[in-house]
């Protein structure tokens, strides 16, 4: 039975003009909305102590502004959202939402949480899912497939970083589109 995740953690990026938008900053802060601020010509940067604000001197390039905003969404979204968890059935569940994975699977599966976020090496990704010794390449790379394809109900993605291995994060963009679909 397929599972349809109804959610998106999206978090919006407020963008303040600093130093004129103080007080604005200062209720946003107190409700845990992300900031990025604008910094005027000359103005000095605020001291910062909340991971849910950056700023950015203005004027600037728009490629910088949108990897400011894209980071300020990914800390908020770690925030709010669910983290992933494996029990030891093979049960992977996030939110309210779960996949049963068969034992191979379960194994790369604990492997990618243990480093949720990062690069996992095909090495050791090899080594989780055939304790008692890795086959060829290609079983890696077909049982990498498949718990990719498991994973589309729970908005979880398995990114492959070339030459490196695999890094397991939240799959929002695609999880948007399955909301957009489904309305």
């Amino acid at each position: 039975m397929k599972h349809g995740v109804r959610t998106v953690w999206r978090v919006d990026v407020v963008l303040l003009r600093w130093p004129a938008e103080q007080t604005r900053r200062a209720e946003l802060a107190g409700a845990g909305r992300p900031r990025l601020l604008l910094l005027e010509d000359g103005a000095a940067p605020p001291e910062a102590d909340d991971d849910l604000e950056d700023w950015i001197r203005v004027p600037a390039a728009e490629g910088d502004l949108r990897a400011r905003v894209e980071g300020l969404r990914r800390r908020a979204d770690a925030k709010v959202a669910p983290s992933p968890d494996l029990d030891e059935d093979g049960v992977l569940r996030l939110g309210s939402e779960w996949v049963s994975l068969p034992p191979v699977e379960a194994r790369l599966m604990g492997a990618l949480l243990e480093r949720y976020g990062a690069v996992v090496s095909r090495d050791a990704l090899a080594r989780a899912g055939w304790p008692s010794g890795a086959p060829g390449r290609n079983a890696l790379d077909v049982h990498m497939l498949r718990l990719r394809r498991r994973l589309g109900p729970l908005a979880l993605a398995i990114r492959t970083v070339r030459s490196r291995g695999y890094l397991l994060e939240r799959g929002a963009a695609d999880l948007a589109a399955e909301v957009a679909r489904e309305a």
